[in-house]
């Protein structure tokens, strides 16, 4: 073991801690940890770390929110190596540390990934093909041609350059989940059987990595693969997905999470059946469960278009006081999801979001009235 690796926190989210975790919550409502794959338990409401500029006061806005949201509640963190230029997984490991300093346990919190997407090092460099020439290219990470769309990459090689990266970007030694982001960008240049393959060696090497105890499960993070209908280019049948996984590893693999958005603009994975599994067709809510998979929705409040001048109709059914917190309930109250995400990069964001630890999510009969309302 080199001496970065060591200098890495061991553990991954377990069982046993997850629940130790919730248990720190006696005043949390019924509902907002819920049971998610390997026997986790999660908060219903994630800290995203996506938006921001590539800078310090950024940086530490960040590392300062998951602090706040592991203190109030929150135990699932989601970033990507590409947000932010890696500093958002830096921030995420700033805050890991300091947290495991304040006396909380690596094992209580679940810490998700993605790579796929190209990304410089904390700053845009001035020629950017230089900088992946010199930087992926002539090391042998990559070649040309296995770069799709001028910005995605999903080989074998790259996504283990990527995961040791972020491993070291979050000072962690395994990583809970680690997602393909948004493998359908491939779509478009390659043929369905091209795709396939490539999911099929990504796949490999995503359970070698379990194996070698670098990652505990993995994923997809999209954002159109499951929510378009089954004739359109991007669209993916999480079916023919999860059987690559048990044709890999049988039913012991390891892919275990799907992420997607979802929001009052964009409903698709509640309301659009597209997905055949056994011979039904379901919607991806429905999908996720006889597969055996935890479904994470991002884009719970639309980047913030959702805070704001929602349709009256929609508070007078779920009522609470503001448009953020009403979106936000309408996404954790949607059955089949285990976590609503929300970008987060100030405790007074968390502080906000958090209102919602001491309410339920909203009652089956409740949550159907909207879509039953006269708009």
């Amino acid at each position: 073991m080199t001496s970065s690796e060591s200098a890495l926190l061991k553990g991954r989210a377990t069982p046993e801690a997850t629940k130790r975790y919730a248990a720190r919550f006696p005043q949390a409502a019924r509902g907002h940890f819920r049971d998610a794959a390997g026997g986790l338990a999660v908060s219903s409401i994630g800290i995203g770390t996506y938006l921001g500029d590539p800078d310090w006061r950024t940086d530490t806005g960040y590392t300062d929110a998951v602090i706040a949201a592991a203190h109030r509640g929150i135990n699932l963190i989601d970033t990507a190596i590409n947000y932010r230029l890696q500093r958002s997984e830096r921030s995420v490991g700033a805050a890991l540390q300091t947290l495991v300093e304040k006396g909380f346990a690596r094992e209580e919190l679940i810490v998700c990934t993605k790579a796929g997407f190209l990304t410089p090092d904390s700053t845009m460099p001035d020629d950017v093909s230089e900088y992946f020439l010199h930087e992926y290219v002539e090391p042998g990470v990559m070649g040309a041609d296995d770069i799709v769309a001028g910005c995605h990459c999903m080989t074998p090689k790259y996504l283990a350059n990527q995961l040791d990266r972020s491993r070291h970007n979050l000072g962690l030694a395994c990583i809970d989940v680690f997602y393909l982001h948004n493998p359908e960008t491939q779509l478009g240049e390659i043929s369905a059987e091209e795709f396939s393959r490539r999911i099929r060696l990504a796949f490999e090497f995503l359970e070698s990595a379990v194996s070698e105890g670098k990652i505990a499960a993995y994923g997809m993070a999209t954002w159109n693969a499951f929510r378009e209908e089954p004739r359109s280019l991007g669209f993916l049948s999480l079916e023919a997905i999860v059987s690559i996984a048990r044709d890999i590893a049988g039913e012991a693999h390891h892919f275990r999470f799907v992420q997607l958005p979802l929001n009052l603009a964009m409903p698709e994975a509640l309301i659009r059946a597209n997905q055949r599994v056994d011979g039904k067709t379901l919607a991806m809510v429905q999908a996720v469960r006889p597969l055996g998979l935890t479904l994470v929705a991002s884009a719970t409040l639309l980047q913030g278009q959702l805070i704001r001048k929602l349709p009256a109709y929609v508070g007078q059914v779920l009522g609470l006081k503001t448009d953020a917190e009403r979106a936000l309930q309408f996404v954790r109250s949607v059955p089949g999801l285990t976590t609503a995400l929300v970008g987060m990069s100030d405790p007074d964001h968390v502080t906000a979001n958090l209102k919602l630890l001491t309410v339920e999510p909203a009652p089956r009969d409740q949550f159907l009235k909207l879509f039953g309302h006269n708009r």
